[in-house]
């Protein structure tokens, strides 16, 4: 899974492209860790267009990122989600905690 960095002040936004299952969460999960540590954005925008498969682990990589943005009393935002994504991500109910666009 691919990482791409855009910040404007404090609102970074994070294209990520590939497969999110898990071997490829598993090194993104401590690429954003890095990113979030070292940029501390008041917004984090995940954007999702790149994604060609999810699973539970891309579950997994949005609710760690919502955590550490909680933690920086930030928020979080999923853009562009694919319609597979989108389905996993329905099924799973985050909409109703993340603002999904």
């Amino acid at each position: 899974m691919e990482i791409q960095e855009r910040s404007a002040g404090r609102t970074m936004t994070l294209l990520l492209s590939g497969e999110a299952d898990h071997h490829g969460v598993r090194d993104a999960l401590r690429k954003i860790d890095i990113i979030i540590d070292t940029a501390l954005p008041r917004i984090l925008i995940l954007d999702l267009g790149g994604v060609t498969f999810m699973d539970s682990s891309g579950i997994a990589l949005i609710l760690r990122s919502r955590n550490r943005m909680e933690l920086l009393d930030g928020d979080i935002q999923v853009r562009n989600i694919p319609a597979q994504a989108r389905r996993v991500l329905d099924a799973a109910g985050i909409s109703r905690i993340i603002a999904m666009k």
